[in-house]
């Protein structure tokens, strides 16, 4: 016999197996067809010349709008405790994390000059 879906409300038990191993992320692809959305995780480290996905998540509509409702709601109680988070807009988040380091100019304009 089958077991039924849980009620709405429910708290469903999550065990994580031991052998999981965590993967670090830093980009993500996202696409989409009519039934699915998928998700590819990828690590993209300085020095590297093309970002290795790492973990690939596969949802149906329903499920990727219930996650982006659960990441707002998240988000929105992370900053409420630690504070905003700045995120670049003129860039990608990989072009403003591995941007090649830029010096101070040895000789800053004096503004008293000018």
């Amino acid at each position: 016999m089958a077991t039924p879906p849980p009620k709405p409300g429910t708290q469903i038990p999550i065990e994580i197996p031991p052998e999981l191993q965590p993967v670090y992320g830093n980009l993500a692809r996202i696409a989409h067809a009519p039934t699915e959305f998928v998700l590819d995780f990828a690590r993209f480290l300085p020095g590297d010349v093309k970002a290795l996905v790492t973990a690939r998540v596969i949802l149906s509509p329903a499920g990727a709008k219930l996650l982006l409702q659960a990441l707002t709601d998240n988000v929105a109680r992370y900053e409420a405790i630690f504070g905003v988070i700045n995120v670049p807009h003129s860039t990608t988040l990989a072009d403003h994390l591995f941007r090649p380091f830029q010096a101070p100019p040895e000789n800053p304009p004096d503004k008293e000059n000018k």
